[in-house]
């Protein structure tokens, strides 16, 4: 224990950009993956034939092993933050995507008859029902994509993206236990505060009579 105390302190600052470096290629890839999920998923609730063949696009993405997918990544875009951020959104999408999808569609039909019936136009009853019915899960997949990106981004650095994966790596390659075990601690405390943060996130966007 000493001895990674130890280490930690002498490289402190350098364990810091790497720790700057997953968090910025993990919520990247998280957020262009929000920007198209959910819109993509409200849109696929109103073309059902077209949701099937998307939805299982999407799935047949989330098959493909990490490293495969990273891989086949080079030869497009080569290496670096690039193709590694590409690939983290790939596997982003399909939580955000079918949890929007899914929760849109089980809203309550009697509320959107009811708003109909008030004179609500398409857009009124997605804004002021639909959307506010589903938002808890509709950030539970966002949740859910965001803590698997940040486990997901340690395969990063084989690419060249960089982040805590770094260390774990270097660590293996050099024998090196205490860089093993520090990159491998960080990515666990990483995810854990991005959980109970997203968490708490999907609790006040829940609005207050729908919350649990």
């Amino acid at each position: 224990m000493n001895d990674l105390l130890q280490f930690i302190s002498s490289r402190h600052s350098e364990i810091l950009q790497i720790i700057w470096q997953h968090v910025y290629i993990s919520f990247i890839s998280v957020g262009a993956g929000f920007i198209v999920a959910i819109p993509l998923g409200i849109i696929l609730t109103k073309f059902e034939k077209l949701s099937k063949y998307i939805l299982g696009f999407v799935n047949i993405i989330q098959t493909i092993p990490s490293l495969a997918l990273l891989g086949f990544m080079i030869p497009l875009l080569g290496i670096g933050v690039t193709p590694a951020i590409s690939a983290l959104f790939l596997y982003s999408l399909l939580p955000m995507l079918q949890n929007t999808y899914t929760g849109i569609k089980d809203v309550d039909p009697a509320l959107t008859n009811a708003a109909k019936g008030m004179g609500m136009t398409e857009l009124q009853i997605l804004m002021k029902v639909e959307i506010p019915m589903a938002v808890s899960v509709i950030m539970s997949g966002f949740r859910t994509a965001t803590i698997y990106t940040i486990s997901w981004a340690t395969l990063a650095s084989l690419i060249g993206g960089g982040g805590l994966g770094y260390l774990v790596f270097t660590g293996l390659a050099t024998s090196n236990n205490n860089m093993i075990i520090a990159g491998a601690l960080g990515a666990v405390l990483l995810a854990t505060l991005t959980e109970f943060l997203t968490r708490k996130l999907q609790f006040f966007a829940t609005p207050k009579g729908l919350r649990k």
